[in-house]
C-alpha cells in the first residue's frame, strides 16, 4: 500500500505544432498526501494547466506523454486503456475547471447533469437516491436544495463554480484538481468559493490540488506550495517557508509582485522580461535571461531540483539565503 494519494514522477509532456515540440512540462516530480492540499503557481504558460490535464489524461490530441509516472494510489494511469481511465474520472480523481460556464452543458438542468455523472460512476444507486444526493452535495457547498432544476444561466458566477464543485465531489473522489476556481469572479465570491472548497476538503477528508497565478490565494488554503516556471517545477516547500525564505528567484519575484496588507507600504517590483518560447527554450536554467544573480553556470547547465533543508526544494545554482 501507498502512503501518497498521488505520487508523480519525472513527468514529461509535449505539444506537437508545426514550430516544433511544446514542452509544457518537463521532468516535474510531486507527490500528494492522503487528505493534504498541494498548490501550483506560476505565470501563464508554465504548465500548471497541462499537468493537470495529463494527472485526468484530457490532453488535447497533439500531446504526448514522453516519460515518466503517475500513481493515484497503487494504480499507475499512464499505462490504463482509454475505458478504464474513464471510470477512474470523477470516482477517483476529479476536477473543477476554471470557466464554470463552460463546464456545464446550458440546455441541461444542474442537477441532471450531476445525477448523469453519479449514474455512470455509482452502481447500483436509482435516480431518486441519486437526486437525493445531489441535494446533498449541493447543501455541502451552500447551494439552495429547490436549484438542481435550474438551468446553468440561472446560476449566478459564484453559484455556477459552487455547483462545479459539487459536480467534482458527486462521486467521493480521492483527489480534486481545482483549476483557477475563482477566474473571474469579484473577491468577495473568490474568498466565499474557497471556503468553500476548504470546508469541504475539511469535511471529507480528500486531497486537493489547487492551480493558480495568483501566490498569494494559494498561501490561503494549501499547506504546501509548487512553483512551476517554463514547464518546470523550480520550488518547492511549506507555504509558511515559501513567503518567508524564497530560495529561487523566480518564487521571490512572484511574492514582490504582490501588494502586501501587513508591515509598511513599499512599490511592487515587476518581474522583467519575458516567459521563454518552449519550442527553443534556453540552455540550462530556463530563467536565467530573466534572472538577475544568473551566471555562465546558469547559462550552461541545468541546476538540480535539491532539498535545502526541511523538505524545501529549489531549483537553482545560486539560491537565495534566508
Amino acid at each position: 500500500m501507498t502512503d501518497s494519494t498521488l505520487r508523480v514522477e519525472n513527468l514529461t509532456m509535449h505539444y506537437s505544432t508545426r514550430a516544433g515540440d511544446v514542452r509544457a512540462v518537463e521532468n516535474v516530480s510531486f507527490t500528494v498526501k492522503p487528505g493534504e492540499s498541494l498548490g501550483l503557481v506560476g505565470e501563464s504558460g508554465c504548465g500548471k494547466t497541462s499537468v493537470a490535464l495529463t494527472l485526468l489524461r484530457l490532453m488535447p490530441d497533439n500531446a504526448k506523454v514522453k516519460t515518466g509516472e503517475i500513481w493515484l494510489g497503487d494504480t499507475e494511469i499512464l499505462g490504463l486503456s482509454k475505458e478504464d481511465m474513464r471510470h477512474m474520472r470523477w470516482s477517483r480523481i476529479a476536477m473543477v475547471f476554471q470557466a464554470a460556464m463552460n463546464a456545464l452543458n446550458p440546455v441541461y438542468k444542474v442537477g441532471d447533469q450531476i445525477i448523469e455523472a453519479i449514474n455512470e460512476h455509482i452502481e447500483l444507486m436509482t435516480r431518486d437516491q441519486a437526486r437525493e444526493r445531489v441535494k446533498e452535495l449541493f447543501a455541502m457547498v451552500g447551494l439552495d436544495a429547490n436549484w438542481i432544476d435550474r438551468y446553468p444561466h440561472e446560476f449566478s458566477g459564484g453559484m455556477r463554480q459552487r455547483a462545479v464543485i459539487a459536480l467534482a465531489l458527486s462521486c467521493n473522489p480521492d483527489l480534486i484538481i481545482a483549476d483557477e476556481p475563482t477566474t473571474a469572479l469579484d473577491v468577495i465570491v473568490q474568498d466565499h468559493v474557497l471556503r468553500t472548497l476548504e470546508h469541504v476538503q475539511e469535511m471529507l477528508g480528500m486531497s486537493m490540488i489547487y492551480i493558480s497565478h495568483d501566490i498569494a490565494v494559494i498561501a490561503e488554503v494549501c499547506k504546501r506550495i509548487g512553483v512551476m516556471y517554463a514547464g518546470q517545477m523550480v520550488e518547492m516547500a511549506e507555504a509558511t517557508d515559501i513567503f518567508e525564505h524564497p530560495r529561487h528567484p523566480y518564487t521571490a519575484a512572484l511574492i514582490n509582485s504582490f501588494p502586501s496588507i501587513k508591515g509598511k507600504r513599499h512599490k511592487l517590483e515587476p518581474l522583467g522580461g519575458e516567459p521563454p518560447d518552449l519550442v527553443h527554450p534556453p540552455s540550462g536554467c530556463r530563467f536565467h535571461p530573466r534572472c538577475p544573480y544568473a551566471t555562465e553556470q546558469c547559462v550552461n547547465q541545468t541546476p538540480e531540483f535539491k532539498d535545502y533543508g526541511n523538505e524545501h526544494f529549489a531549483a537553482c545554482w545560486h539560491p537565495l539565503e534566508k
